[in-house]
């Protein structure tokens, strides 16, 4: 095994554990020396618990000795968005509301990361409660992009990409509420999958938007997404919106759905606002693939323009009602001094929350306010119906549909002060949520200052074998997943 084992895919990894040139407390110390090395710089966790990561990889050791092995995750550390709950480890949504909260349970992700003997490391900066795309909304400051640390890493789930493009991870998990995976993969140069809304447990993930929300990994390659999405998907009963189906095996599946492929390109997707060095990195994935024998045609998705009304809208009156609960009395940041229990609902959400939750959760109430339910929150439902249609359409004639991921790369930190200006950063991103389908980002290049770039893939629901095997089709003929940050 190379030297640094923090840069090695999950693939790799497990085939070394299973033949013993490897062990699970080894990888877990180099990627423990691997984060003590680089956080200073990137700031990709809140928090990590050394003791408890090791204690799990030499119980992964121990399973490994006896013969009991629990397939290719038993032993790699994974780390998780800190708004995922992990058993007695902190649970703060990046927030001062949250700041001293450690969670009495395990999200269902956790379960099933557990059952397959992953080794979980750690808790990952986010914007707060996941409302952002750069990750400079956390109030415990922003991370660093590992590729430039004067730029943002994307967001929300900025931690996420941060921690795996630095080696201090081996995978990672984040939630995706309008692109939170799939931007900031882009902008990390790594694999990040939206999956469909409902094929995994969003129990014990803190609550954004949640007929919006879902959980999913980001990774090195798309095989090891792949693994992962195995694991953690599956039908929960204490989520309402889990979805009860089978789940394939998503990692056999590459090896045997090799296409060709009818792919379609939305035209709405290569418009004014596009940098022109992403447009001409991923229309070279697009050539690839019709190098490759798929065929390639234009399609519409003409409700595209009301997707970001639409999604502030349903997403701030979505928040407005599930920050509801931080209250300052039943759990959360309690202000001290509060004359009467009006005043102290006041000052402690005043207090506890930062600038864009507020501004989210003022434009959420609004629209959701007598008067004005109707006029905003009830016709952006009706619209987001018609968007969805739009996708449904285009797949009566295509098997997925390629895009750019973000608009723009990795800015500079404090770049984007005005909040519309970030907001656009999800342009390509938020229609995929509002219709509930699978996305991936997968890296197709590097600008001339060598700022990573992602191609994005959309697929019909519940088809993510499918997405999977178009994704690595371009994977496997390009080198860009093996490049990583020198720092």
């Amino acid at each position: 095994m190379s030297s640094e084992l923090f840069y090695q895919p999950i693939t790799a990894l497990a085939a070394a554990l299973a033949e013993k040139k490897l062990t699970a407390v080894e990888l877990t110390q180099a990627v423990i020396a691997r984060t003590k090395a680089t956080e200073p710089r990137i700031h990709a966790f809140n928090s990590h618990d050394e003791a408890d990561a090791l204690a799990q990889a030499a119980a992964s050791d121990a399973r490994r000795a006896a013969g009991q092995s629990l397939g290719a995750l038993d032993g790699i550390p994974i780390a998780l968005k800190d708004v995922i709950a992990v058993r007695n480890q902190p649970l703060t949504a990046s927030s001062k509301m949250l700041a001293n909260f450690v969670s009495p349970y395990d999200a269902g992700v956790t379960e099933k990361l557990r059952k397959a003997g992953a080794v979980l490391w750690g808790r990952l900066n986010c914007d707060e409660f996941a409302m952002g795309s750069s990750t400079e909304n956390s109030a415990f400051g922003p991370t660093s992009n590992p590729w430039d640390t004067t730029r943002v890493p994307g967001g929300s789930s900025g931690g996420s990409s941060a921690a795996l493009a630095a080696g201090s991870a081996i995978a990672t998990l984040g939630s995706d509420t309008g692109g939170s995976i799939r931007q900031p993969a882009a902008l990390c140069g790594v694999v990040g999958l939206k999956p469909t809304y409902g094929l995994v447990s969003r129990y014990g993930l803190i609550a954004f938007a949640s007929s919006l929300d879902q959980i999913g990994p980001f990774a090195r390659t798309v095989e090891d997404a792949a693994i992962v999405l195995g694991a953690i998907a599956g039908h929960d009963e204490r989520d309402s919106t889990s979805f009860k189906t089978e789940i394939p095996d998503y990692r056999a599946a590459l090896a045997t759905n090799r296409g060709p492929w009818k792919l379609g390109i939305p035209k709405e997707y290569f418009a004014e606002g596009l940098d022109p060095e992403i447009a001409q990195a991923v229309e070279q994935a697009i050539a690839f693939y019709k190098a490759q024998g798929c065929e390639i045609r234009e399609v519409s998705l003409p409700h595209t323009q009301y997707c970001l009304d639409t999604y502030y809208v349903i997403a701030t009156a979505e928040a407005s009602s599930n920050l509801a609960r931080y209250d300052g009395i039943r759990y959360g940041h309690r202000a001290a001094g509060a004359k009467d229990v009006v005043d102290l609902y006041y000052q402690s959400r005043a207090e506890g929350f930062g600038a864009e939750v507020k501004r989210r959760i003022i434009l959420g109430t609004y629209v959701l306010s007598s008067g004005y339910y109707d006029a905003y929150y009830l016709r952006a439902q009706k619209v987001r119906t018609l968007i969805r249609q739009d996708f449904l359409n285009a797949f009566k004639e295509v098997d997925a549909l390629i895009t750019p991921t973000s608009p723009v790369p990795a800015f500079k930190l404090g770049e984007k002060a005005d909040p519309l200006a970030l907001y656009l950063c999800d342009i390509y991103t938020i229609g995929v949520n509002l219709a509930g389908l699978p996305a991936i980002s997968v890296p197709c290049g590097f600008t001339k200052s060598g700022l990573p770039i992602g191609t994005q893939i959309i697929g019909q629901p519940f088809r993510e074998s499918s997405l999977l095997a178009i994704a690595r089709a371009y994977e496997q003929a390009h080198s860009w997943s093996t490049k990583h940050p020198i720092l």
